[in-house]
């Protein structure tokens, strides 16, 4: 089952992107702690899993076995005891105890152990295991006996770990990273367990995400990005031509979903994003395109160009009768179904762009600050362009607990923000409020984040704004906006450096407590148009309120826009299914 043919994989990458790899491998060489055998990095965090804080530098356990990697990769032999003590190090901040909760996974820092961290991230038996048998494939032979046998059994904990988990298809890059995982080690291991489980992993994944053509982690410019990598490891790496051909359908449809939402000219992922770290597009996911694209589609400039230590040997390339989508825009409209999942059931993502611009939005969603439910790019001035994002702020954190629902028709959307009595704060699930909070600040934001200088908002009406980004001019109205024991409600303009908010405050005072259970009314509606510069938006909107919900209206684009919304907070099920 282990035989593979390096040369056929590498050839590419070995004439072509080798200097990059080792170039970027210069760069991590002055961060290396020869005290403790790790690479040292700036500290952050996203709010979740680690509970470091004002620390300044950490260890990190993915970017130290990156840096071990790319060093045996590069066949540094001046370096290569330095990336077997790597290896050896990270094996051992494994929890390798069968009994223990978490056996078969790592923190994420050295300077932070697993029983620190709140929780610990089971992702990490994917991500470090997947990296783990790359070292093993590519340089096992160069290995010392001892660190051989150690990989393999730090391997098989990771699977053990992957398949006690067993996460659902859902979960796209961990669902397809631990398939990457479980079915290649099952090959290289002869473990029939492992492999077994692997194939079955990778057939679920692509039932469920075939239904619709799209994964439920919907166009996000980061985990789209893994999903390419990992389903480009598999189709490489696997001997079974059922796996090379699962994940090769599941690539064909994910190139085709990121070469449609690419904006030529403003250089962006166009929304909605069901996940996203990053509003702009950074030189990395450009350099990664470009990369796929073997160079031949130029995104970056040399100077610019980033590349991963994590893209070596992955055989990433993007189907060459899609290039020309990276090229090329004239007027595109992409609605996408999602596969349904128990709280959404039925989730649709709407995509309209212009050479000008591009709007996207989700049918609903809740607030949380990876999802970009309501997304711009709009081009404003010569080689500059901004970014329009939604935001629901508690205390100045993206709040969970909402939950948005849209309708859009080409450049206009009419859209309303509900609360669920069964959210979180800063987290999906990470840190549930039970409908009750403390808050000092609650506002709604209209975010703009531009490159050609701080764009300026005026008011068109009494709840009405608008502000001209180059050739466009974008306009927000307010329809609605209710929340029991709060209130009036008023607008604010808040710059902070090149990023504007504008803000519809619903609270902002000393700290007090905000118990939406209370409440028999907790819903804002808002209508939102773009139009070109010669000519003036106005609003067609109507709003009629009943005893339990609002309808609102907004005619636009020649049709027609409807949302009916209850009123009062409840769970996210019923708040996502009892709408029209």
């Amino acid at each position: 089952m282990s035989s593979i043919k390096h040369g056929s994989i590498l050839l590419d990458e070995k004439t072509r992107w080798l200097p990059y790899l080792k170039k970027s491998l210069e760069r991590k060489h002055e961060n290396y702690n020869d005290k403790i055998n790790m690479i040292r990095t700036p500290f952050s965090s996203p709010g979740y899993h680690t509970t470091l804080k004002n620390v300044e530098y950490v260890h990190p356990i993915r970017d130290s076995l990156d840096y071990a990697l790319a060093i045996l990769d590069c066949r540094e032999q001046q370096y290569e005891e330095r990336a077997f003590a790597i290896l050896r190090h990270v094996l051992s901040l494994q929890d390798r105890q069968p009994d223990s909760p978490t056996f078969g996974i790592w923190s994420w820092y050295f300077e932070e152990p697993l029983d620190h961290m709140s929780p610990p991230d089971w992702n990490w038996a994917d991500f470090i295991g997947k990296r783990l048998l790359q070292v093993f494939i590519r340089h096992g032979n160069r290995l010392p006996a001892d660190l051989q046998q150690l990989t393999s059994q730090a391997i098989c904990n990771s699977c053990d770990a992957i398949i006690k988990r067993n996460v659902g298809p859902d979960y796209t890059n961990i669902s397809i990273m631990g398939a990457f995982v479980t079915l290649i080690a099952g090959e290289w291991l002869d473990d029939r367990c492992y492999y077994d489980y692997g194939l079955k992993r990778l057939k679920r994944l692509y039932d469920y995400s075939m239904q619709t053509g799209a994964f439920l982690e919907y166009n996000s410019p980061a985990y789209s990005t893994v999903a390419i990598l990992e389903l480009s490891a598999l189709a490489t790496y696997t001997q079974t031509e059922e796996a090379r051909h699962l994940a090769n359908e599941l690539l064909n449809a994910t190139w085709l979903m990121i070469a449609e939402h690419f904006h030529p000219v403003l250089k962006e992922w166009s929304g909605p994003h069901a996940r996203s770290y990053q509003t702009f597009l950074g030189p990395s996911h450009l350099s990664f395109l470009q990369m796929a694209c073997r160079g031949e589609v130029v995104f970056v400039s040399e100077d610019q160009f980033v590349y991963g230590m994590d893209w070596y040997g992955q055989g990433v390339v993007c189907p060459q009768q899609l290039f020309e989508l990276f090229t090329r825009i004239s007027v595109r409209e992409l609605r996408q179904d999602l596969p349904p999942y128990p709280e959404f059931r039925t989730r649709t993502a709407y995509t309209y762009m212009t050479p000008e611009f591009s709007l996207g939005t989700f049918n609903h969603n809740v607030m949380w600050k990876q999802c970009r439910n309501l997304l711009a790019y709009v081009h404003s001035g010569e080689g500059e362009h901004s970014y329009i994002h939604l935001r629901l702020l508690h205390d100045g954190y993206d709040f969970c607990s909402g939950v948005f629902t849209s309708e859009q028709s080409k450049a206009s959307a009419l859209y309303g923000i509900q609360i669920a009595l069964d959210g979180g704060d800063t987290h999906v699930n990470l840190d549930p409020i039970h409908g009750r909070m403390m808050a000092s600040d609650v506002r709604i934001r209209i975010e703009i984040g531009s490159s050609a200088g701080v764009p300026v908002w005026k008011q068109i009406g009494a709840n009405a704004f608008q502000t001209q980004l180059g050739k466009t001019i974008v306009a927000v109205q307010a329809l609605y906006g209710a929340m029991d024991g709060f209130g009036p409600f008023r607008w604010d303009i808040v710059e902070n450096g090149t990023v504007v908010g504008l803000d519809y405050i619903l609270y902002e005072g000393d700290p007090t407590e905000i118990d939406f259970h209370a409440m028999e009314e907790a819903l804002f509606m808002f209508a939102l148009m773009f139009s070109s510069d010669d000519e003036s938006p106005v609003f067609q909107t109507s709003v009629t309120s009943s005893e339990q919900t609002v309808q609102a209206s907004l005619e636009a684009e020649e049709r027609l826009m409807t949302l009916n919304l209850a009123k009062k907070p409840a769970d996210r099920e019923v708040l996502f299914h009892d709408h029209t």
